[in-house]
């Protein structure tokens, strides 16, 4: 039974969740647009190469970089901000004092994250392919889809970090999570190889789980490489999120106490 009263209420976050996408409605459409036409345009450079074959594979390998970066960005937006939602809701007094456990309350935010970056990528994808002429003949769709599942607990720990921020700094916690955001694009490879950053970088992209989900992913979809050619980087993925999402719980867990103890929960900036 209460197991049961948990799962309950973790689903009443999912559910509470997209009632707050569903109320924001226009925002949701300008953002959704906004990526459509941000893979749009990203993949339109590719246009610009004379070889027909190498111009395809290209415009494939931006808008696989375009189409990965918008689904983590959302799980790592979604994780990262729920703090500065409910504060923007007026709700984090009532959500911290619940009685419910602080795991259940995550791991409702997190799935919930999950399915809305589903959700959103599915549309670009549609968007893209009908504008764009790819062929994905030899792509290994499902390594690239094991390659997404493997990737999301590394976003969702780096979410759960960077979710302390807004809760200790009202006034510029939020902004300091789109700052380590630009960070994580920077140097994941996203629309370029690691290797063309300046070598003082370069270390920072191998602690980046972006990296080797993005290495995976194109190889999947580009080369059609196997899964068992694809282990060194879902082992990464592995190692990095069995790290950051207990380190996540701790940091998180930690700056709660600390918030609740100085009074920084009714604080709205």
């Amino acid at each position: 039974m209460k197991i049961q009263n948990e799962l309950n209420a973790m689903y009443a976050f999912v559910e509470r969740s997209f009632d707050l996408v569903r109320r924001y409605i226009t925002w949701e459409i300008v953002f959704v647009f906004y990526n459509i036409v941000n893979a749009l345009t990203i993949g339109l450079i590719g246009t610009t190469i004379k070889n027909q074959e190498q111009r395809a594979e290209m415009i494939l390998y931006l808008v696989i970089g375009a189409l990965f970066w918008g689904f983590m960005s959302v799980i790592f937006e979604e994780v990262s901000n729920s703090i500065t939602w409910e504060r923007w809701e007026g709700t984090i007094e009532y959500t911290f004092m619940a009685p419910i456990r602080r795991i259940t309350h995550l791991t409702g935010m997190c799935l919930f994250a999950i399915l809305y970056g589903l959700a959103r990528t599915a549309i670009v994808l549609v968007a893209v392919a009908s504008f764009f002429d790819f062929s994905l003949q030899k792509a290994n769709l499902i390594g690239a889809l094991l390659v997404l599942a493997v990737a999301s607990p590394a976003f969702i720990g780096l979410g759960l970090i960077a979710a302390v921020l807004p809760l200790l700094s009202p006034e510029r916690g939020a902004q300091a999570t789109h700052i380590i955001q630009g960070i994580i694009l920077l140097v994941s490879g996203v629309y370029y190889d690691v290797s063309v950053l300046p070598a003082w970088l370069q270390p920072l992209a191998y602690l980046s789980p972006g990296t080797y989900a993005l290495q995976a992913v194109r190889k999947a979809i580009l080369d059609g490489a196997a899964i068992t050619s694809l282990w060194p980087d879902l082992l990464a993925l592995i190692g990095i999120g069995m790290i950051l999402i207990p380190l996540g719980l701790f940091v998180f867990s930690t700056a709660e106490k600390y918030a609740m103890r100085t009074g920084k929960l009714k604080r709205n900036g």
